[in-house]
C-alpha cells in the first residue's frame, strides 16, 4: 500500500493533479528552466571559442541534464496507468498507449542524446545536437499557448494545404512565363523553369534578395504583377493560423470557464445550455499579490472562480488556501449574508466574478432555472451540508482541510427565509402566538 501511495504522489506531481500543486508547479518550473537552459547551451556548443573554454563543464551540465530527463520518462511512464483515460487497459498496454501519445514521444526524444552520448559517443554528434534543439517541444507540453497553436495549426491543415496549393500554383506559373520571357535575355540565370522558381519564391514571398531580376520591359511587368499578388498569397495562410488560433483560445477558455461552473453544486444539475448561460455571466478581474478581494463583514454578493494563481481565506480558526480551478462564495449567490472572512490574493490572480444580481436576474428570467438551483439549495440543506464561515463543505474540500474543521455549522443558508418555510413543507403551520394574559 507504500508503494500505491508514492507512486499516487509521483502521478499527482508530474501531471499537476490532487493537492500536491506547489510541489507540481516547482517541478514544472524547474523543467521549463532546464529546458530553456539546454536549448542555450546546444547553440554555445557550437561555438569554436566557447567549446574550447566550457568544453569540459558543458559536457557535464549536458549530461547531467540528459540524466534528469530520462529519469522524468521513466517516472512517466511507470504512472501512465494512473491516467483515467488508460487505467482500463491494465498496468502493460496503459504505458504502451502512453508511450505512443505525442507528449511521451517528445519526452522520449528529450531523453535520446544521453543514450547516444552514453552508447554511440563518436557517431551520433549531427544527431545529438539536432536532439537537444528538440527539447524546445517538450515546451508544448507546459504552455497553454504552444499547445493551443499546434491544435491550430492541426485543425486548419486541409485550409493550409489548400492554400500551400494555391501558392504553389502561382510560383510554378510566374517561373514559367518568366522563363519564357527572359530566356533568351538571361540564358544563365533562367537556363529552366526551375531557376525561375528560386526567383518566383524570392518574389511572391516579398523577400526579393535581388540577385535574378528581369531585364526586359515584359519581364519587368510580370514581376510587378507577381510581386502585387505575393502579399496576397502570404496573407492568406496567415490569416487562416490567425483566425484559428484565437478560436483555439476561445474555444479553450469557454471549455475551462464551463467546467469550472459545472463543478459548483448549485448548478452541477443543470443543462450543458443551461451551465453556458450562467458562464455568460463571469466577469473577470484581475488581482494584485497581497491585495484584498473581499473584508469581513462586507455584503457578500458575488462568488469567485480562480482561473490562475492562489486566493487566501482566513477564518477564525483556520487559514484557508484555494488554487488554480477552485471557487469560493457560492453561499453569497442565494443569501446574501456579511462577510465572516478577509480573502487576499496569495499570489497574482485572474478571477471570474459571478454577482449575485446578474444570477437573480437570470433565473427571474428562466423559471425553469430559478426552480433547479432552489431545488438544489433545498436539497442541501435537508442533507446537513456543513459550512465553515461562509465557505461550504465542497468550497473547503478544495483546500482539504474539511476533515479538521469542528466548528463547522450544519445546514448553509443556501436561501432566504421565505424559502426555508416553503422548504420545511407546506403543511407545517406556524407558531400560534401566546394568549394574552
Amino acid at each position: 500500500m507504500q508503494g500505491q501511495d508514492v507512486k499516487r504522489a509521483l502521478f499527482e506531481v508530474l501531471e499537476d493533479t490532487g493537492k500536491r500543486k506547489v510541489a507540481a508547479r516547482t517541478l514544472r518550473q524547474f523543467l521549463v528552466f532546464l529546458i530553456l537552459a539546454n536549448i542555450v547551451l546546444a547553440v554555445l556548443e557550437t561555438v569554436p571559442e566557447v567549446r574550447q573554454i566550457l568544453n569540459t563543464y558543458l559536457s557535464f551540465v549536458q549530461l547531467g541534464c540528459g540524466f534528469i530527463f530520462l529519469v522524468e520518462y521513466i517516472l512517466r511512464l511507470y504512472v501512465a496507468d494512473l491516467h483515467p483515460p488508460l487505467r482500463r487497459y491494465g498496468p502493460f498496454w496503459a504505458r504502451v498507449r502512453y508511450a505512443m501519445h505525442p507528449d511521451a514521444i517528445v519526452d522520449l526524444i528529450g531523453a535520446l542524446p544521453l543514450l547516444f552520448v552514453l552508447f554511440l559517443p563518436n557517431q551520433a554528434l549531427t544527431v545529438v545536437v539536432i536532439l537537444r534543439l528538440l527539447r524546445f517541444l517538450k515546451l508544448a507540453r507546459y504552455s497553454p499557448a504552444l499547445r493551443s497553436l499546434i491544435s491550430a495549426v492541426a485543425g486548419e491543415r486541409k485550409a493550409l494545404l489548400g492554400s500551400t496549393m494555391i501558392i504553389f500554383g502561382v510560383v510554378l506559373l510566374a517561373a514559367t512565363v518568366m522563363y519564357l520571357i527572359e530566356h533568351s535575355h538571361q540564358p544563365e540565370k533562367f537556363r529552366s523553369i526551375l531557376h525561375g522558381m528560386y526567383w518566383a519564391i524570392t518574389t511572391v514571398t516579398t523577400v526579393g534578395y535581388g540577385d535574378v531580376v528581369p531585364v526586359s520591359n515584359l519581364g519587368k511587368m510580370v514581376a510587378s504583377v507577381v510581386m502585387f499578388m505575393g502579399y496576397g498569397l502570404i496573407a492568406l495562410p496567415v490569416g487562416i493560423i490567425a483566425s484559428a488560433f484565437a478560436r483555439e483560445i476561445h474555444s479553450r477558455d469557454f471549455v475551462v470557464t464551463w467546467s469550472m461552473v459545472a463543478r459548483v453544486p448549485l448548478f452541477e444539475d443543470l443543462k450543458a445550455t443551461e451551465i453556458a448561460e450562467v458562464a455568460k455571466l463571469l466577469q473577470a478581474q484581475n488581482v494584485r499579490k497581497g491585495s484584498t478581494i473581499a473584508e469581513k463583514g462586507a455584503v457578500a454578493d458575488r462568488m469567485f472562480f480562480i482561473a490562475d494563481g492562489e486566493v487566501e481565506i482566513r477564518l477564525p480558526h483556520e487559514t484557508v488556501y484555494l488554487g488554480v480551478g477552485s471557487f469560493f462564495g457560492e453561499l453569497a449567490l442565494i443569501n446574501q449574508t456579511r462577510r465572516t472572512a478577509n480573502i487576499t490574493a496569495y499570489r497574482d490572480c485572474q478571477l471570474l466574478v459571478l454577482e449575485a444580481d446578474a444570477l437573480h436576474h437570470l433565473m427571474d428570467r428562466d423559471g425553469e432555472l430559478a426552480k433547479k438551483i432552489m431545488d438544489e439549495a433545498k436539497e442541501r440543506a435537508h442533507e446537513g451540508k456543513k459550512i465553515l464561515g461562509e465557505l461550504a463543505e465542497e468550497e473547503l474540500q478544495q483546500a482539504g482541510v474539511f476533515a479538521s474543521m469542528d466548528d463547522a455549522r450544519e445546514e448553509p443558508e443556501l436561501f432566504g427565509e421565505e424559502d426555508k418555510d416553503e422548504a420545511d413543507g407546506p403543511d407545517k403551520k406556524p407558531p400560534e402566538d401566546p394568549k394574552p394574559q
